[in-house]
């Protein structure tokens, strides 16, 4: 796939990896339609691909609401006649033990942010997709192939991703629409400052063992777009995580030990 003068769009694109998404699209001359709830950061988003070489329009959005979605992909179609690409990036992240969870309405957010947002602009997206052949990618994580604690609420909608587009890519499978499930693992981007805590407010954290292993988001966006332009239906980043997949399959509760000790041995700074 050839990303000039496509018509990509992109949710959560204000920062981290839908940010740098954009900007590498706009250096190959892509139209890009920016999504994301803060005005001022994603125009600032589209000022910087308009730099880069790129057509851009930021459209300020809430994918958890169903008309603003809507208004996103019909924006996107009457600017630039066609879409060939939608990336559902948009997310938000949590850091809280079950049992400590206070406010019950942090799972809800979670799945109307990470899942619903993504189904709904799916929808209002797939007529326009169906008439150019275009691509589907869900910007997912390892969490939603493997449970992760501290992230039961976020691996959850992200399991809810992952099962929503693999059932999709098989109804769409005679419409020659691809659709491309990424899996990240630890990104360097600034989403773990504004994860969600027990009480359902953002809290900030820094986890010291994810920051060392973290992927620079420059490589992590590379990688997607190689995946792109193969139109591939899954990408797992990293050879722990494909390594990962493949061990859960033969020893689960091997995998279960070794995701508490790591989480355990995390501490907020």
């Amino acid at each position: 796939m050839i990303f000039q003068n496509k018509t990509i769009i992109i949710t959560g694109a204000s920062a981290g990896i839908g940010k740098e998404l954009a900007i590498t699209l706009a250096k190959q001359s892509a139209n890009l339609v920016l999504a994301a709830r803060n005005q001022a950061a994603i125009e600032e988003t589209a000022s910087i691909c308009i730099q880069n070489g790129g057509k851009a329009i930021a459209v300020p959005t809430d994918v958890t609401n169903p008309e603003d979605c809507r208004k996103l992909i019909e924006t996107a179609k009457d600017t630039f006649g066609a879409i060939d690409v939608l990336v559902n990036n948009a997310g938000i992240s949590m850091y809280a033990l079950f049992e400590e969870v206070e406010d019950l309405s942090l799972f809800e957010q979670l799945m109307k942010v990470n899942y619903l947002g993504s189904v709904y602009c799916t929808h209002y997206a797939l007529p326009y997709l169906k008439a150019s052949q275009g691509l589907i990618v869900a910007i997912s994580s390892l969490t939603g192939k493997m449970g992760i604690p501290t992230r039961s609420g976020y691996s959850a909608s992200k399991h809810a991703m992952q099962g929503f587009f693999d059932s999709l890519r098989i109804e769409l499978r005679d419409t020659k629409v691809d659709v491309l499930v990424t899996c990240p693992g630890f990104v360097a981007t600034d989403m773990r400052q504004r994860v969600l805590g027990t009480d359902g407010n953002v809290i900030s954290t820094s986890l010291g063992n994810e920051s060392s292993m973290a992927m620079p988001v420059s490589e992590c966006v590379n990688q997607i777009i190689q995946a792109m332009q193969a139109r591939k239906r899954e990408l797992i980043m990293t050879p722990k995580g494909r390594f990962g997949m493949w061990l859960k399959l033969i020893a689960p509760n091997f995998v279960d030990m070794m995701s508490a000790r790591a989480v355990h041995s995390q501490k907020r700074s």
